[in-house]
C-alpha cells in the first residue's frame, strides 16, 4: 500500500460519559424523538455487525486427539513400535502401540474441556427490547440492535448494550455481575468527570445489567465486542490456558526423560555393535531399554489419580472442570477473592435499627425472614420505623413451595425482611393502609415517599439519604411514642449514629413520616415538616464460614486477597470482619483509581503487600493475577460475575460460585463451587494437597522400576550377556504394576498436619533430591535383584525362559514392597495403619495371580516367552524383595 492510499488509524471512541446528552445525539446524528430510520438502522447493522459477541471455534475433536501423539516419549514410543515391526516382531508392536492409543484416548477424554465463555457471553445479553425507530417505539430482538439507536427501558429489562442515559425516572440497575457493586445503582443523564471509574458512570448502564426499578431511555453507544462486556470477552480470549505446576514440571521431567532415553539407546547400540555384536539384535537391545526406561503408565495413572480426586472432591461440593485444577489446588500460595456472592451472601441485609436514641441489632441473614431484634418486643417508634419500611417499598416477598421468593430492589427487599423479623407482614400492612399516592425514589431528592390513610388520616412516609432526610424533619418520635421538637442535640444524636453505622460500612437509610393534609404528593412535601423515625443500616454480610476458611487458609501459609469493584470502605469493614487483614493496623485498600497510577514495578509491589483492592476494574484484576504469578505466586481466583471472568481464566486455577455465579464465570473457570461457599475452596485445597502428595508417591513408586530396567539392560549388553528381559516382557512388568500396584496409592487418605504447612515453593521440583537419591537406590536393587537371579539361573542350567522369568517376578516382588513402603514417602512403613486403604491389598492380590498366570499358563508363556519356575526360585525371590524393603527403610530411617 502507498502512502497516498494507506488507511488512517480509527478515530478514538469517545468517553461518552464526559459527553451532555445532546452531545452524545449529535455525535451519532440521531433525534432522541424519532431514533433512527430503518435504512440508516439497516445500513449501521451491516457496518458493525448484529449485537452479539463474537465467539472463536474450539479445537476439533480430532485435532485434540491428534494433539495426544505429539508428546515426547509418546512420540519415542511410535519410534520403538515402527522399529520392532520393522524387524518383523508383531507382537512387540502391536503391544507397544497399543499403549500409545490407550494413552491417547485416556488423555483425550480427560482433556475435553469445552471453550464456551464467550458463548455464554451471547447468553447474558437481553434477547428482545423497546427501541424507537422512524418516530414509533417497537420490540425486536436485541442482536439487530446498532449505535445510535434509542432504547427504553423498564424495571426487569436486561440491558441490552452499553447506553448514554438521555433520561430517567427513578432508573436503577444492578451491576454486580460487571463491577461488582451490590447495591442497585441509581441513574441519571449529567456528564461526568474523565477519570470516573467505570463503577461510578451513573449516566451509563451497560451490557447484561438488570434493570430493576424505574423506567427511561437511552442512546445505544456500542454494541457486540465494543461493549464492556464485550471487551470482556477478548479478554477472556486473550488469557493464555494456563498451565498447572505439576503439568509444567512434567513436561519438563519428559523432556529430560526423552534425551537420556535417546542418548542411553544411543550408548547401547554402540556399545554392543563395538563389541561385535549384530545390529540388528542391538537394534532390539536399544528398543528394550527405551521400552523399559519410559513410564507409559505414567500419564494414564496420573489422569486417573486426578480423576478420583475429581469424584472426591465433588463429594465436599468442588467441580472440576479441567484435570490439572486438583493438583493446582494444592500448590495454591495466594487465593484472590471477589468479595460479593463470595466472601459475602450476595443478599443485602438489615444488621442494626436506631431509633428514639436506642439501637437495635437484627440477627439473621440474607432474604429469610428469620432471626429476632435485640432488646425483645420493638417499642412505639421502633415500630413506626419497620411500618415506614414496609409501605414506603415497592418490592415483593413471598414464600413459595417453603422456599422465600423475593423481587425488587435489594435493598427495599432488606427492609421487608426486616419488618418481618419484627412480625410487621407488608401484603396486610398494605392491605390495611392503600397506597394512595407516591414520589419514585430520584437521584436527585434521593428520597421515596408514599401516602397512606392511617386510622383515618394521610400520612406520608418517606425514606432516603440521612442528609436529605435529616434537614427536612422538625421533630422525632420517642420511644414513648409522642413527637417532640429536634433540636441541635437530637440531630448531633442522629448524625453521630449515622456516622458510625457508616464507618463501618453500613449503607444508612433514614426513615421519617408526616401527616399530609391532601392526596396528591409533591416534591414539597419532603422539603420540611418531617418527623424522624429511625435508621436502618445495612449491608451485604460476609460468609460466617468464610471467616473459619480465611484462617485456615492462614494456618496452611496461603495468603487470602480480595479484589472487588464495590467501595473502598465497604471493602474495608467486610475485609476486617473475615479476619483478611493481618493485623489492626495494617487496613490498606486500593481502590482502581491508585492502581491505575501505577507502574509495573509499583504494582508488583502493590499486589505482593496490600491485600484489600477495591473499585477495581477486569484489566486491573488481570494486571493484579499476573503481577502475582509474575512473583512465581501460584493464583487463585474466585469469582461469580461476568468481570470476574478474565481473571479466572488467567489465574493458576480460576473458581467460579455454581448457585450465584454467571455462566461466563462458571465457564471460564477450572472449578466451580456448587455452594457458593468460600469455605469450600479450604476443602478443595486441602483434596488438592493429598491429591499431590498421591502423584509424588506415584512417581517416586514407579520410576526405579523404569531405571532398574534400563539398568539391566546397559549392563548385559556391557558385560556381553543376553538380555534378561525383553522388550515385551518390560511392558508387561510396567502395564501391570501401574495399574495393579501404583493406582492404588491414588485412594491414600491425607497425611495428618497437612493443612498445617506451608504450601509447595512454585519453584520446588517434583521429587526432591531425597526422593530422586531413594529412586537410584530402589534402581539399583532391582538391577542387582533381576540380574543375579538370572545370572545364577543360567548357572544353574536353567532355560533362557526359566531365566527370563525369575528375572521378572523379581522386579514385580520389589515393586510390591516397595509400594507399601511409598505409603508414607517420610516415615516408616510400620507409621501407616495396615488396612486404611484396602485398595492397597486388592491390587497386590491381582497382581500375584497375574504373575502366576504370566508363569504357569501356557498361552502366556508362548506370547510372553516365559516358562514355570521351582518352589525354590520364588523363594530366593522373597527373600531378595524382603532385603530391598529392608535396606530401603534403613535409609528412610537415616534421612530422618
Amino acid at each position: 500500500m502507498t502512502p497516498s492510499t494507506r488507511l488512517a488509524p480509527p478515530p478514538a471512541t469517545p468517553a461518552w460519559h464526559t459527553l451532555a446528552a445532546d452531545d452524545v445525539l449529535a455525535h451519532h446524528g440521531v433525534d432522541a424523538g424519532n431514533g433512527l430510520s430503518e435504512d440508516e438502522a439497516a445500513a449501521r447493522l451491516e457496518r458493525h455487525g448484529p449485537n452479539r459477541p463474537r465467539t472463536a471455534p474450539g479445537r476439533s475433536a480430532l485435532s485434540r486427539f491428534g494433539a495426544q501423539f505429539a508428546q515426547p516419549l509418546v512420540l519415542v514410543l511410535i519410534a520403538a513400535g515402527v522399529v520392532t515391526g520393522a524387524l518383523g516382531e508383531w507382537v512387540d508392536t502391536s503391544v507397544i502401540l497399543g499403549v500409545v492409543v490407550v494413552n491417547a484416548i485416556i488423555g483425550f477424554i480427560q482433556e475435553g474441556k469445552a471453550e464456551q465463555a464467550l458463548a455464554a457471553l451471547a447468553r447474558a445479553v437481553a434477547t428482545e427490547v423497546t427501541v424507537v425507530r422512524s418516530g414509533r417505539r417497537q420490540r425486536m430482538d436485541a442482536a439487530h440492535l446498532v449505535p445510535g439507536d434509542v432504547v427504553w427501558l423498564v424495571a426487569g429489562d436486561k440491558v441490552p448494550a452499553d447506553l448514554r442515559i438521555l433520561s430517567g425516572k427513578a432508573l436503577r440497575t444492578v451491576e454486580a455481575a460487571l463491577t461488582g457493586e451490590a447495591a442497585p445503582i441509581d441513574k441519571r443523564h449529567d456528564p461526568l468527570p474523565t477519570d470516573t471509574p467505570l463503577a461510578d458512570r451513573r449516566n451509563m448502564a451497560y451490557a447484561g445489567t438488570t434493570v430493576v426499578a424505574g423506567q427511561g431511555h437511552g442512546l445505544i453507544v456500542a454494541t457486540a465486542d465494543a461493549t464492556e462486556t464485550g471487551r470482556i470477552a477478548g479478554l477472556i480470549a486473550a488469557a493464555p490456558e494456563m498451565t498447572t505446576p505439576l503439568t509444567r514440571k512434567m513436561g519438563e521431567f519428559a523432556g529430560l526423560l526423552l534425551w537420556v532415553i535417546l542418548g542411553l539407546a544411543a550408548l547401547t547400540f554402540a556399545i554392543g555393535v563395538l563389541r561385535g555384536e549384530g545390529w540388528v539384535p542391538m537394534l532390539m537391545a536399544a528398543v528394550a531399554l527405551a521400552v523399559g526406561a519410559i513410564p507409559e503408565g505414567l500419564p494414564a495413572a496420573m489422569s486417573i489419580t486426578l480423576a478420583i480426586g475429581v469424584g472426591r472432591m465433588a463429594k465436599r461440593r468442588a467441580i472440576i472442570r479441567h484435570l490439572p485444577a486438583v493438583e493446582a489446588l494444592g500448590s495454591t500460595t495466594v487465593i484472590c477473592s471477589d468479595k460479593t456472592g463470595t466472601l459475602t451472601e450476595n443478599a443485602m441485609t438489615v444488621t442494626e435499627l436506631w431509633s428514639a436514641g436506642t439501637g437495635v441489632t437484627v440477627e439473621g441473614h440474607g432474604y429469610v425472614p428469620e432471626g429476632r431484634l435485640s432488646g425483645g418486643e420493638p417499642g412505639p417508634a421502633l415500630r413506626e420505623t419497620l411500618l415506614a419500611a414496609a409501605l414506603c417499598n415497592d418490592a415483593a416477598l413471598n414464600q413459595e413451595s417453603r422456599r422465600w421468593r423475593h423481587a425488587g430492589d435489594p435493598t427495599e427487599v432488606a427492609l421487608l425482611v426486616v419488618a418481618r423479623k419484627a412480625g410487621l407482614d407488608e401484603s396486610t400492612l398494605r392491605h390495611l393502609f392503600p397506597r394512595r399516592d407516591e414520589l419514585p425514589f430520584d437521584s436527585a431528592r434521593q428520597t421515596m415517599a408514599t401516602l397512606h390513610d392511617i386510622e383515618g388520616q394521610p400520612t406520608l412516609y418517606a425514606k432516603g439519604a440521612i442528609e436529605k432526610i435529616l434537614p427536612a424533619c422538625s421533630a422525632m418520635l420517642t420511644d414513648a411514642g409522642t413527637e417532640i421538637p429536634l433540636d441541635a442535640a437530637g440531630r448531633e444524636l442522629i448524625a453521630a449514629a449515622a456516622a458510625d453505622m457508616a464507618v463501618r460500612g453500613l449503607r444508612v437509610l433514614a426513615l421519617a413520616r408526616r401527616r399530609y393534609p391532601g392526596n396528591v404528593l409533591s416534591d414539597a412535601a419532603l422539603e420540611g415538616g418531617l418527623v424522624f423515625l429511625g435508621l436502618a443500616a445495612m449491608m451485604d454480610p460476609p460468609r460466617k464460614q468464610a471467616i473459619a476458611a480465611i484462617r485456615t487458609c492462614h494456618a496452611a501459609g496461603i495468603v487470602v486477597k480480595m479484589i472487588t469493584g464495590d467501595h473502598a470502605e465497604t471493602a474495608r469493614a467486610i475485609a476486617a470482619q473475615i479476619g483478611i487483614f493481618k493485623d489492626a493496623v495494617t487496613t490498606e485498600v486500593l481502590t482502581g483509581r491508585d492502581l491505575a497510577l501505577l507502574d509495573d514495578a509499583a504494582l508488583d509491589a502493590a499486589a505482593a503487600r496490600i491485600n484489600v483492592f477495591a473499585r477495581v476494574e477486569p484489566e486491573q484484576k488481570l494486571r493484579l493475577v499476573r503481577a502475582l504469578q509474575a512473583q512465581g505466586e501460584v493464583v487463585a481466583m474466585t469469582g461469580d460475575g461476568v468481570n470476574d471472568a478474565p481473571a479466572l481464566k488467567q489465574a493458576d486455577i480460576g473458581i467460579a460460585m455454581g448457585l450465584g455465579g454467571t455462566d461466563v464465570a462458571k465457564e471460564a473457570a477450572a472449578m466451580v463451587l456448587t455452594d457458593d461457599n468460600f469455605a469450600t475452596i479450604e476443602a478443595a485445597v486441602e483434596e488438592g494437597r493429598g491429591i499431590y502428595d498421591n502423584l509424588v508417591k506415584f512417581i517416586t513408586w514407579t520410576l526405579p522400576t523404569n531405571f532398574g530396567e534400563g539398568l539391566v539392560i546397559l549392563a548385559a549388553i556391557v558385560v556381553g550377556a543376553t538380555l534378561p528381559i525383553t522388550p515385551l516382557q518390560i511392558l508387561w512388568i510396567n502395564m501391570t504394576t501401574a495399574v495393579l500396584l501404583g493406582l492404588p496409592l491414588a485412594f491414600e487418605p491425607a497425611e495428618r498436619g497437612i493443612m498445617r504447612r506451608a504450601p509447595r515453593p512454585p519453584a520446588a521440583p517434583v521429587l526432591d533430591s531425597v526422593l530422586v537419591g531413594r529412586i537410584v537406590l530402589v534402581g539399583v536393587l532391582m538391577l542387582a535383584g533381576a540380574f543375579g537371579m538370572f545370572l545364577l539361573a543360567g548357572e544353574r542350567g536353567q532355560s533362557m525362559a526359566e531365566a527370563r522369568t525369575v528375572a521378572m517376578n523379581v522386579f514385580v516382588a520389589i515393586e510390591i514392597v516397595y509400594l507399601f513402603s511409598c505409603r508414607s514417602l517420610r516415615l516408616a512403613v510400620t507409621s501407616v495403619p495396615l488396612f486404611s486403604n484396602l485398595w492397597v491389598w486388592a491390587g497386590v492380590g491381582l497382581q500375584i495371580a497375574m504373575q502366576l498366570a504370566i508363569t504357569y499358563w501356557p498361552p502366556m508363556n508362548i506370547a510372553f516367552s516365559t516358562a514355570p519356575i521351582s518352589l525354590r526360585a520364588w523363594g530366593e525371590i522373597a527373600a531378595i524383595a524382603l532385603i530391598a524393603m529392608l535396606v530401603i527403610e534403613i535409609e528412610k530411617r537415616l534421612r530422618r
